[in-house]
């Protein structure tokens, strides 16, 4: 079984739709994928659709934006509720959060002399109900010529402690995963921060954390074999995704996965 648990949308800042995530998914050869976008679901009932009678399964997901110390922190929730009205708050906020952030982001680009509009920006995003990220903002910088990929208007601008960055600001980590298990999920961290690590992993256990997020296809902040570790000694899940968000990285759906015998566990919690 080969599975992708870490995949996004235009429902968010992916570039490709649900649909045709699910087009790629199968292509690639995948069994199992985790649609995940920032702060929605409303790409998984059309990926579901998609995906019916196909040879693949859609795992409902989203991948939740929080605050702390300053910096982002992102939490998998795995196997959630899409109808949960708790998903329907925690969007319209980070909706109206991530416009506000844009704009002040912008803004800071503005004062570098590196000038991107609103129409720019939103011939980025897949409609204007979807949420500003900085991917978003990134694919605007390439387009408005200021920056030669995505990888480097991170590197340079908008990249965590570069000069234009700021947090989402939308919730807590605690308070996401605790959405995420209201929904009736399995809260799982994204891309845990080492720099972070050690000081919020107890209170994340104590807000109902159950997974951790050790094998991806970029690098991680962290060692796979510390994250294995944390994991046995804490009775925690293990899930890896390709954090996909489309085809303009140089990779397809299918390039990256994970397999049954790597996450037993989090597919016997999940019922598969």
């Amino acid at each position: 079984m080969k599975l992708d648990l870490h995949v996004h949308s235009t429902a968010s800042d992916g570039t490709v739709s649900p649909e045709g995530v699910v087009e790629r998914a199968i292509a690639g050869r995948l069994d199992v994928l985790a649609l995940a976008d920032h702060d929605t679901v409303r790409g998984v009932g059309p990926a579901m659709a998609a995906a019916s009678g196909r040879p693949l399964q859609i795992i409902p997901a989203v991948e939740m934006s929080s605050t702390f110390a300053g910096g982002d922190i992102h939490i998998l929730g795995y196997f959630v509720d899409p109808e949960a009205e708790v998903f329907a708050r925690h969007s319209r906020r980070s909706y109206e959060r991530r416009d506000a952030r844009m704009l002040k982001m912008t803004g800071r680009l503005r004062e570098l002399g590196i000038s991107v509009s609103r129409e720019q920006l939103d011939a980025q995003r897949g409609s204007s109900a979807v949420a500003y990220s900085r991917p978003h903002l990134a694919r605007a910088l390439i387009e408005a010529g200021h920056a030669a990929s995505i990888r480097d208007a991170f590197a340079r601008l908008i990249g965590n402690n570069c000069p234009a960055y700021l947090p989402t600001d939308v919730a807590t980590p605690e308070e996401v995963t605790r959405t995420v298990s209201e929904a009736g999920g399995i809260p799982v961290w994204a891309h845990p921060p080492a720099e972070r690590f050690r000081e919020l992993l107890p209170r994340l256990l104590d807000a109902g954390l159950r997974g951790l997020e050790i094998y991806r296809a970029t690098r991680t902040y962290m060692s796979v074999a510390e994250l294995e570790a944390v994991a046995r000694s804490e009775g925690l899940l293990v899930t890896g995704g390709s954090d996909w968000h489309g085809p303009g990285g140089g990779t397809e759906l299918g390039d990256f996965y994970v397999t049954g015998d790597e996450v037993p566990d989090f597919l016997a919690a999940g019922g598969m």
